[in-house]
C-alpha cells in the first residue's frame, strides 16, 4: 500500500528542524523566510528518494511502506557540516534516556504511524569551493494505524 510521501516528508522536515534548530528545505535550499534560520548556513535539504512496500526491521507484516529520504547538510566549514549531520542523525535515530521512545518524534497525518527508522547510507562529507556538504540517507517505515 502507498502512503502519502509528500506529507511524510513534511513531517520529517519538522523533526529535523526540531532536532537541529536550523532550516530544512524540501528538495531545494531553504528560503530566506524559512523558519528558524532562513537560508543562512548551516541548513539542511531533504530529498524524497521513493518508497517501497515493505515491513520494518524484523519483518513486521503490519507495515505498509519503507520511505527513503536523503538529507544533505550544508555548512561553511567542515565542523558546521559534520555537527549538523550529527543533529540530523539524532533526529532520526536518537532515543530517550531509557531507550523506550524516539527522542524526536515524527508526527504523521492521522491514520499513519512510524514503525521503524534506520540509517540506510552515509556518504559523508564533500567540499565544493568553500561550501561543505554532508550526505545521509534514512529509511522510515510507516504503517496505517
Amino acid at each position: 500500500m502507498s502512503v502519502p510521501g509528500r506529507q511524510i516528508a513534511q513531517a520529517v522536515i519538522q523533526t529535523i528542524i526540531a532536532a537541529s534548530g536550523r532550516s530544512c528545505g524540501y528538495a531545494t535550499v531553504p528560503t530566506s523566510q524559512s523558519q528558524p534560520s532562513g537560508s543562512q548556513l548551516p541548513y539542511h535539504v531533504l530529498y524524497e528518494l521513493g518508497q517501497t512496500v515493505s515491513g520494518p526491521p524484523f519483518g513486521d507484516p503490519a507495515a505498509d511502506a519503507r520511505l527513503l529520504f536523503q538529507v544533505t547538510t550544508v555548512g561553511a566549514s567542515p565542523d558546521a557540516a559534520s555537527s549538523g549531520a550529527d543533529r540530523v542523525r539524532a533526529a532520526f535515530l536518537g532515543r530517550t534516556a531509557h531507550g523506550a521512545d524516539w527522542l524526536y518524534p515524527i508526527t504523521l497525518p492521522a491514520g499513519y504511524a512510524v514503525m521503524g527508522r534506520e540509517l540506510d547510507r552515509e556518504d559523508g562529507m564533500t567540499v565544493a569551493g568553500s561550501t561543505y556538504s554532508y550526505v545521509q540517507r534514512f529509511a522510515v517505515h510507516v504503517t496505517t494505524g
